[in-house]
């Protein structure tokens, strides 16, 4: 114990004679290392404090630059002000009405551009629509052109018809109501301005031809049924006419009146075979310009309904006017018959169309035909029948002979004269002249008075 004592108070002067005497060597770098890295942040610390101070100083700086370009900029519009004399509202409102006429010029440069390309197209696809719409009118409809003429057999049969003294072709006539034309060979024309008249008067003659049985007893008596089975006639053939154009179910007196139309022609051009390829062109157009079908539909089918109408006067458009307002047709179909001839502005889409649907099946090529020379003949025997009157000077027949202007000598017809004049002309062409619907006479009564001033 006592040999042990001095060892161990020799180490604790050992320990106390120095820091860490036996401190490791790893340890003693790790506190340099401290030390060092302390030292540069104080650094980075001074340095930031610095850089803090430069930067306010800076702020300072530039908040004062900000201050002096703003009141520069403030002396500098006033000083334009009062060089431009305009405010900086002014001045603003003139930059944007030029940058809008700039605009506006671009604006309607494009629009024209487009305007004409769409012109173009629409062009292109309106041929494309009729030419379509065309090709569906197409209609296997016999119409029957030589409806007033009739073709003997023989001789013999035409003086049977004829009869002792003319008795036989006179009640004909007479129970019909049509006038019969012998040409020097075997071919009768039947002449009526009634197309249902000249119809009972073909069947009627048919039946007495191959009946060979012909006195004015047996006239009569087919006549009379021929009469009394026309209504069937008239009501099948409207109820084909009405089922071509996808109509049904219409009042049966109008599905008869439609009948009418497979005996009506206008220049050659059977009123059935018309109605039903106008129906189908109508149809189709509408079908593309999304209009309404079913309007255009009855439009077409009853827009020329008036011209078999010979019970009342007027114009084929009024009379069938007024013949549909009676049996309750849509007003929007009425319009269509109304405006079919442009008698009245286009009141809709489908009034459009009916009237190019009826332009088109009109006036296609080979659609209807009349000789030049006879149309000719026809407008000139007007003019020269009204020259016939007593006081006329001049005589113009226009719209086919359906208005006639008549222009009388003022010192020869009173202004009293020229109303009875109109009434007379109008008669006698009545009576003389072959023509479809109505003709308009208008006499014209002028007097003028001219004087002149003497020279200086």
């Amino acid at each position: 114990m006592v040999s042990n004592s001095p060892s161990i108070m020799n180490d604790s002067r050992s320990s106390s004679s120095g820091r860490f005497p036996n401190q490791p060597p790893a340890f003693s770098h790790l506190s340099e290392e401290l030390a060092r890295r302390s030292l540069e942040l104080d650094k980075r610390a001074s340095f930031q404090d610095e850089r803090e101070v430069r930067l306010d100083k800076k702020e300072e700086s530039l908040a004062g630059l900000a201050t002096k370009i703003a009141l520069r900029e403030e002396e500098l519009i006033k000083k334009l002000q009062e060089v431009a004399s305009l405010t900086k509202i002014q001045a603003k409102d003139l930059l944007l009405e030029e940058l809008e006429k700039n605009i506006s010029s671009d604006i309607a440069k494009r629009v024209r551009e487009a305007e004409a390309q769409i012109k173009t197209e629409a062009d292109s696809r309106a041929k494309e629509i009729l030419i379509e719409s065309m090709r569906h009118g197409l209609v296997d409809f016999v119409a029957e052109y030589t409806v007033s003429t009739l073709r003997l057999p023989n001789d013999e049969t035409k003086g049977r018809i004829i009869g002792k003294e003319g008795r036989n072709i006179r009640t004909f006539e007479q129970e019909t109501g049509v006038e019969l034309e012998m040409d020097e060979d075997l071919d009768i024309r039947l002449s009526s301005f009634d197309p249902i008249r000249r119809e009972v008067a073909r069947l009627s003659l048919e039946k007495l031809i191959r009946d060979t049985r012909i006195q004015p007893s047996r006239i009569e008596e087919v006549v009379r049924q021929t009469k009394a089975q026309m209504d069937q006639i008239l009501m099948e053939e409207g109820r084909k006419i009405a089922q071509a154009c996808g109509v049904f179910n219409l009042h049966p007196d109008l599905i008869k009146i439609i009948g009418r139309y497979k005996f009506r022609s206008s220049y050659g051009q059977n009123l059935a075979v018309h109605t039903i390829e106008e129906t189908k062109i109508g149809v189709q157009i509408a079908h593309e310009l999304k209009g309404d079908i079913e309007t255009v539909r009855l439009g077409c089918l009853l827009h020329d309904i008036g011209k078999v109408i010979t019970e009342e006067e007027g114009t084929h458009v009024q009379l069938g006017v007024d013949l549909l307002k009676k049996y309750d047709i849509p007003e929007a179909v009425i319009n269509c018959v109304a405006e079919h001839h442009e008698d009245k502005p286009f009141s809709s889409i489908e009034s459009t169309i009916v009237w190019i649907a009826d332009a088109i099946s009109g006036s296609r090529p080979g659609a209807r035909y009349e000789a030049f020379e006879e149309y000719a003949e026809r407008m000139g025997k007007i003019e020269e029948l009204v020259k016939s009157f007593s006081g006329v000077g001049e005589a113009y027949a226009f719209q086919a002979g359906r208005d006639v202007r008549v222009i009388v000598k003022p010192e020869e017809v009173s202004e009293a004269d020229t109303v009875l004049l109109a009434r007379k002309i109008a008669g006698k062409i009545e009576a003389e002249v072959r023509y479809a619907g109505q003709v308009k006479v208008t006499v014209i009564r002028e007097t003028r008075t001219t004087e002149t001033t003497k020279a200086k």
